[in-house]
Order: C-alpha cells, then structure tokens, then sequence
C-alpha cells in the first residue's frame, strides 16, 4: 500500500464497516512502517488490502477488506495467504487477528483458513446506540 492507494481504501473503507479507520490510523501505520498489500483486479481495480504489524515472532493482522461486492469470491483468502507468504519471510511463527462476533462471515473463513480462538477483547470495538461489541482473538500458526 501507497499513499497513493489511500482514496481507494478509504473509500472501501467506509464503504464496509460501520466504524471504519480514519485516514490517520492508515498514515499512521504506513509511516510506521507495517507490511501492507494491496490486491487489485486484472484491470488494475482495488480488491482489497491488509495491514500488519510485526512484533518479535508473530504478526498482528490489523485490518484486512475486500471490497463489497466481491466478498464470497475467494478474494480474502488470496489475502490470507499472502500474509501468511509475508510472515514466514520474515521467520514469524503465528498471526494473531480480532474479528467482531457478529462479523460471521469473517469468522468462517478464518476458522477454514485454520485460524483458531484463543481468547475475547470484551468492549473492543464501537458498536451502534454508543454501545462496544466484543472482539474474538484468533491465532494461525506458521
């Protein structure tokens, strides 16, 4: 991901999640220096992305979209293994990631993926009416 991709991922962005990230949770992260991808169609079309963050053996999966539309095509596992491609260069041993209970289809793929729960962030994301949902903490061994 380039700064240059930023208006295609922000518009992706919201156009997915009810409480998307900012564009100063994107720059942030780029400046960081997180693995970041981008997956694009045949006509060069933004699919998707993923952001990443490295730390000693494993890696935090930070925000992985496809956009909508697409979603049920396979275009989130095409991520998923180019994370784990991306891990493994760099000697990680697993890949952690939260997923919102309620986001199941998310969850199902992880679980196919061999993503297993290893715990819950209780209160971790903004949910409607003010109120803060859940996260589910998965773990994918390398």
């Amino acid at each position: 991901m380039k700064l240059d991709d930023l208006p295609g991922v922000m518009t992706i962005e919201a156009d997915v999640y009810p409480h998307p990230w900012t564009r100063g949770n994107f720059l942030d992260s780029l400046y960081s220096g997180y693995e970041t991808w981008t997956l694009r169609d045949a006509s060069g079309e933004l699919v998707g992305y993923f952001l990443m963050m490295l730390a000693v053996d494993e890696v935090h999966l930070l925000n992985i979209t496809v956009r909508r539309g697409l979603h049920g095509k396979g275009y989130g596992r095409m991520q998923l293994d180019k994370a784990a491609q991306l891990a493994r260069e760099k000697d990680m041993t697993s890949i952690l990631l939260e997923v919102r209970p309620s986001n199941e289809r998310a969850l199902a793929v992880y679980q196919r993926y061999g993503y297993v729960q290893i715990g819950r962030r209780k209160g971790y994301y903004p949910a409607a009416d003010n109120t803060r949902e859940d996260a589910i903490v998965m773990r994918f061994a390398l």
